[in-house]
């Protein structure tokens, strides 16, 4: 029996809305373990990474050597924390969950589950998250993360950020909605496989699920899939910071998920990006129990 090892990581450094930090907490409180209980699935939950507020710090204490990143010094010390407990979870056999927090934390995730392997990844989300401090419009990390991993710009060399066992072949975007000029650039540049809503529409999502899950696995150990909740439509999941309109529905996503456990390649995942203070009754966070239950196996029949 697959045991997942749920990891909190309840940070809003990377974030444009405060709240964001609390996530990991209402996806607890939704369900999660009986969810993942209903899937067949074991789990330990190892808990939170002490984290401070995000008042209490300065946003530019550490600033890259250029453009802008608020919170760079904050955000590499939870990576850097999370990326231990991942790769020490997958160390020791079980198959790591964190749960954001804001997207940042990915940085985190993929450096951990790239320590020893060579891994590919599965972007679930509105937001392409190909952002460098020298082509951020905001300054917020969450907008970052793949970038970082891959070591892209200003993170190229970076000692806590990049995931060498991360190949940009091995990296699909699926559901992309709301893309920046300069990503549209390194999308283009580095060749990755990337799935608009628009695809999904022609296609179905069935179609550029298994597609991605393909180009993902495709030579390596495993896969790490990051499901932000922004990926969703705001009328499915109207808690995050960062809403898009015209996301995945309800049943699309859940179809996902089942084309993600169906792979059998998952090596780690993230769910990120619920802000309870922007939610209605908390039904993003049993939302994001939910799809995680579909990820690990869950089936009506």
């Amino acid at each position: 029996m697959t045991t997942v090892r749920i990891i909190g990581a309840p940070t809003d450094y990377g974030a444009n809305r405060r709240g964001v930090d609390m996530g990991p907490s209402a996806i607890r409180y939704a369900g999660l373990a009986d969810q993942l209980a209903g899937a067949g699935v074991e789990t330990v939950d190892a808990g939170d990474l002490a984290v401070p507020r995000a008042e209490e710090r300065d946003p530019d204490a550490e600033a890259p050597r250029d453009g802008k990143a608020k919170f760079l010094r904050e955000t590499a010390d939870v990576c850097r924390r999370l990326a231990d407990k991942v790769g020490g979870t997958l160390a020791e056999g079980d198959v790591p969950l964190a749960l954001g927090g804001d997207h940042s934390i990915a940085i985190g995730s993929l450096v951990g589950s790239a320590r020893d392997a060579e891994i590919g990844a599965v972007w679930f989300d509105a937001h392409a998250d190909l952002n460098t401090p020298a082509t951020t419009p905001s300054g917020n990390v969450h907008g970052m993360p793949l970038a970082a991993a891959l070591g892209l710009g200003e993170f190229a060399g970076s000692d806590w950020a990049n995931a060498p066992g991360l190949d940009p072949e091995n990296v699909a975007l699926v559901g992309l909605r709301s893309v920046d000029d300069a990503e549209v650039d390194v999308i283009r540049d580095h060749g990755f496989a990337a799935y608009t809503m628009s695809d999904i529409d022609e296609r179905g999502i069935t179609d550029v699920a298994e597609e991605a899950m393909a180009e993902a696995a495709a030579g390596v150990d495993g896969v790490h899939v990051s499901l932000d909740l922004d990926w969703l439509d705001p009328k499915e999941a109207p808690g995050v910071g960062t809403p898009v309109r015209g996301g995945a529905t309800y049943r699309e996503a859940h179809s996902a998920m089942e084309v993600v456990a169906e792979s059998d390649s998952v090596r780690s995942m993230e769910l990120v990006e619920v802000n309870p203070t922007l939610d209605q009754h908390n039904e993003t966070a049993e939302l994001a129990t939910e799809l995680a239950a579909s990820a690990f196996g869950k089936r009506v029949l």
